[in-house]
């Protein structure tokens, strides 16, 4: 067990990170003095990580995970034997900025309800631009489609400071994502079924179940290379993307809700199977044949899971939760910005 003497722990999860390390440690080691401990938990790497790290990095604590089961068991493994008030998840290919700890960390300390929260997010290699997964914040849509403040699809927006508020969010990204530890752990941490991507949306989900608020925290600025682990665009994340999708919604939403929702869903999902299949894509098609066959097939499994979180519900939060759908919106009415859609999240207290 890690005990920190400081309030936050900032848990690095690596995957034969170490040319992440090269570029991004000295930095992230350099702001600690504003108020974090920083620990790289290996995830079985191959390469020379743990080494690297241990040798170069004295202050840097170290903790090894023996089998590789992907991002939500890596830190379903290592936050068990972390102690913090607070956990900041961070992926390895992040560059953090001068300064960006303290508000996160401010935000955290004024609002007890406040579970977790998210940074600014932009695009290491475009700095002026958003990052895909995180941006300005997450949100999802009455149909359990999930889009980004400053990316909705295919389209990431430029910072042009418009985004600039702190925020109530639906999810914050697992990239770069303060939680209060005991919440963590109260609710059940990061689902290791779902291996990677949406994991960090079903832990927010649960936490906005029990009442909490998850926020979006303007003034702190990180940079996210994205990709680097399963690249955007992949047959991996293809698979997850629609499989994780559904098991969010069996696992989260109300249950009169799902009566309605899951034959609909089926149906866009079909059609997004069938528009591939038109074009060509028979591999992509087959993916997302694939990823409803075996959510349907592991249904039992999931059932379970919702029982067990129906358990924790107390007041269901439902703020950053669009009332419309994102998809209608964003190709038939062409609204390719969060602010062409014409809604307001809340403000953070």
């Amino acid at each position: 067990m890690i005990e920190c003497h400081k309030d936050t722990a900032v848990v690095i999860l690596s995957y034969n990170g170490t040319k992440w390390h090269e570029l991004f440690l000295p930095k992230i080691v350099e702001e600690a003095h504003t108020g974090y401990e920083v620990i790289v938990a290996d995830n079985a790497s191959t390469d020379d990580t743990l080494q690297y790290v241990q040798s170069n990095f004295p202050t840097v604590k170290t903790l090894q995970i023996a089998v590789n089961h992907g991002f939500a068991n890596g830190y379903y493994e290592a936050l068990k034997q972390v102690k913090a008030k607070y956990y900041i998840l961070l992926s390895a290919d992040f560059e953090v900025t001068e300064g960006w700890f303290p508000p996160l960390y401010e935000a955290m300390e004024r609002d007890e309800i406040l579970a977790a929260c998210q940074p600014k997010i932009r695009y290491w290699r475009s700095k002026e631009c958003f990052e895909y997964a995180g941006a300005g914040g997450g949100f999802m849509d009455n149909f359990g489609y999930l889009f980004c403040r400053g990316r909705i699809f295919f389209d990431v927006e430029e910072d042009k400071g418009q985004y600039n508020d702190n925020i109530e969010v639906f999810w914050a990204s697992g990239g770069c994502f303060m939680v209060r530890a005991d919440v963590y752990h109260k609710v059940g941490g990061l689902d290791n079924d779902l291996y990677a991507h949406m994991e960090e949306v079903d832990l927010c989900w649960r936490m906005k179940n029990a009442g909490y608020k998850i926020g979006y925290i303007a003034k702190s600025l990180v940079y996210h290379v994205g990709g680097s682990v399963i690249s955007y665009g992949s047959p991996q994340k293809l698979y997850y993307n629609f499989r994780n999708n559904l098991v969010l919604l069996i696992k989260n939403e109300r249950g009169t809700k799902l009566l309605w929702l899951f034959p609909l869903r089926f149906i866009l999902d079909g059609v997004a199977g069938l528009r591939l299949l038109l074009t060509g894509n028979f591999k992509q098609t087959f993916i997302i044949v694939k990823a409803h066959f075996h959510f349907y097939r592991d249904m039992g499994k999931w059932l379970k899971r919702r029982r067990e979180n129906k358990k924790l519900i107390t007041v269901r939060n439902v703020e950053g939760i669009y009332s419309r759908s994102i998809v209608w919106d964003y190709f038939l009415l062409r609204r390719k910005k969060f602010t062409g859609l014409g809604w307001k999240p809340k403000k953070l207290d």
